[in-house]
């Protein structure tokens, strides 16, 4: 399976670099299933993430800039942990995003739902869909339940590996506990000065 690096533009469209439908039967091809950037990038950062969750929000424009920003040398991997008791649409949007994904737009939907934070209900999500030319009729609804074995084992793997909030972020598969900014990810992957000058703040 070669990973995602679709991309979202400004008005949600999508911009194809490349796509893929996940492989189901295999776990590794599984847990990296929706990356963005460097399939060989040598640092992969791993996002147990909620799309309703306003912290996720925040962090997803550091992180698409770190990768983008990086030369290769960072890839996002992004993983389901729907908080269900403090955002009643999280599971919603997760399915949607898996739905969307098996279309070839996961990441142009996360943009979207990430924009779109407070209008994440069905009628929305259709919306987003038919914004992005895709198939809706998987989206919401009964036909995205097909996607909750997913979500779900997203989340039990969050819960094994000590996750509890969002968003939770670990660095080559160790948890990093800092501040969710470009310098301090970048300050803690070691990347040279020489192109972390290129980054700003």
């Amino acid at each position: 399976m070669s990973d995602m690096t679709t991309d979202e533009s400004e008005n949600g469209t999508r911009e194809a670099k490349a796509s893929a439908v996940p492989a189901a039967h295999d776990a590794d091809d599984f847990a990296f299933r929706w990356a963005y950037g460097n399939p060989e990038a040598p640092f992969t950062i791993v996002e147990f993430g909620d799309f309703e969750c306003p912290y996720c929000g925040a962090a997803k424009p550091v992180l698409h800039e770190l990768i983008k920003a990086s030369d290769g040398q960072v890839r996002l991997v992004w993983r389901h942990f729907p908080l269900f008791e403090p955002h009643p649409y999280a599971l919603t949007a997760a399915l949607a995003a898996e739905a969307a994904g098996h279309q070839g737009a996961f990441w142009p939907m996360a943009g979207l739902l990430f924009k779109n934070q407070d209008s994440l209900d069905d009628a929305s999500i259709l919306r987003y869909g038919d914004q992005l030319g895709l198939d809706t009729s998987t989206l919401v609804g009964d036909a995205a339940q097909k996607f909750a074995d997913a979500v779900r084992t997203d989340y039990q793997d969050g819960i094994d590996a000590g996750v509890h909030g969002t968003p939770t972020l670990f660095v080559n598969g160790e948890p990093y506990l800092g501040d969710v900014t470009v310098t301090d990810l970048r300050d803690t992957m070691g990347l040279s000065r020489k192109r972390a000058s290129r980054w700003g703040r």
